[in-house]
């Protein structure tokens, strides 16, 4: 037997209407049913199937809400008819049908994943109403918090990863404090196309990148984490200046095929022994540097964002004496491109050096946290990217 009918009462407006499957094969039992179901007042879309074979199509669609299983079918019965039913339907709420003697086997049901049991012949319609309704809700909301789990297992999952793909510096260095700070600016990730990294190599020098992939999401976030990893292999490979942009060009390029992205670094090389730091600047900014006597953007050459020409790219090297205490801070534009205040200006580099002046000098990192958050506070998340800062101090004997 294959019915479908639909039956409106007069429930109030927002009352559901609830797509039923009744698998049942005694046409009687299958018609009373129906009837307590025109008394429930609910509204509802009725099927009826008589097998487990022929409602297999139905089930599989995910097309109802309910499903009313006789406990004894044809092709299957008892526990082993709820477990079928889930492994087809498993987000959808079932309640057996037993008969008078079988209200023992029919709590036994519920083992098997049945929202409910119901007695034949004891059915009065409010009863019913309440049970389905309360299955309905059950499957929903049981519904609702596997998709949370599996939401937050996945989460977890990502955010181990991301973690792991986050630097973690190389340093034997004591005198030199390094100090970084890396916020995505997606909601949620740990992980965005800004990167960052610091090493410090046998004979001494420390070198140090930061950078930003341009476009964001997990593609940017792919191809930032795969030019820090490359970077600092080529540093640890005895890799330097232009040659080694040239190469990490060479994978950004191999990285994003026909993408059209491109990425912006500082590099930086910091000899405490002579007391100077290289700087090549790939589409950067340049860096800041703090002294006793405040704080301002260094001059340095400029050359050419990786990926914008690749293979004809020109990096020149600045190299900046230190003296014997200070700081180098190296950012992302994240971190001057929000907006100043209430009005439309972006905070720009005057703007920042602004506030550097105004934070008293506390330690390094206690400075750097409230520089960010004076500027995530000017800009009133008005604007969302990636922030990567990295502050170097040192203190040099001479």
């Amino acid at each position: 037997m294959t019915l479908t009918r639909t039956h409106v009462a007069t429930p109030a407006p927002a009352d559901p209407t609830y797509r039923i499957l009744l698998v049942e094969d005694d046409e009687a039992d299958a018609l009373l049913v129906e009837e307590l179901l025109h008394d429930t007042g609910l509204r509802f879309e009725l099927t009826t199937r008589t097998t487990l074979a022929e409602a297999r199509p139905e089930l599989s669609s995910h097309a109802h809400n309910c499903v009313l299983l006789d406990l004894h079918l044809p092709d299957v019965s008892g526990a082993e008819a709820v477990a079928a039913v889930r492994a087809l339907a498993p987000h959808t709420a079932v309640i057996v049908l037993t008969g008078l003697s079988e209200s023992q086997a029919g709590a036994e049901t519920m083992t098997a994943g049945a929202q409910d049991y119901l007695v034949k012949g004891r059915v009065e319609p409010e009863l019913l109403r309440r049970t389905l309704r309360y299955a309905v809700y059950r499957s929903a909301t049981e519904r609702s918090a596997a998709q949370a789990q599996k939401a937050r297992l996945r989460a977890e999952e990502n955010a181990r990863l991301e973690r792991r793909l986050l630097a973690q510096p190389i340093l034997d260095t004591t005198s030199v404090t390094v100090t970084s700070r890396y916020l995505p600016g997606a909601e949620g990730a740990l992980l965005g196309g800004d990167f960052l990294d610091v090493v410090e190599g046998d004979d001494g020098l420390l070198h140090a990148v930061v950078g930003d992939v341009s476009g964001h999401g997990p593609d940017a976030a792919a191809v930032g984490v795969c030019l820090r990893v490359a970077w600092r292999s080529l540093v640890l490979g005895g890799h330097r200046g232009p040659a080694l942009l040239g190469l990490m060009e060479r994978v950004l390029v191999a990285e994003c095929g026909d993408e059209p992205l491109f990425a912006t670094c500082t590099i930086i090389t910091l000899d405490q022994k002579a007391a100077t730091a290289t700087f090549h600047l790939a589409g950067h900014h340049g860096p800041l540097l703090t002294t006793a006597e405040g704080t301002r953007e260094v001059t340095a050459a400029h050359g050419t964002a990786l990926g914008l020409a690749p293979g004809i790219g020109h990096w020149t090297p600045t190299v900046l004496p230190l003296p014997a205490v200070g700081a180098l801070t190296v950012y992302t534009d994240g971190l001057t491109e929000g907006h100043h205040g209430s009005g439309r200006d972006r905070l720009g580099v005057e703007g920042l050096l602004s506030l550097i002046q105004q934070i008293p000098p506390d330690d390094p990192a206690a400075h750097v946290d409230r520089l960010i958050a004076q500027t995530q506070a000017l800009n009133a998340a008005r604007h969302t990217d990636d922030v990567a800062v990295l502050r170097l101090d040192w203190r040099t004997a001479r």
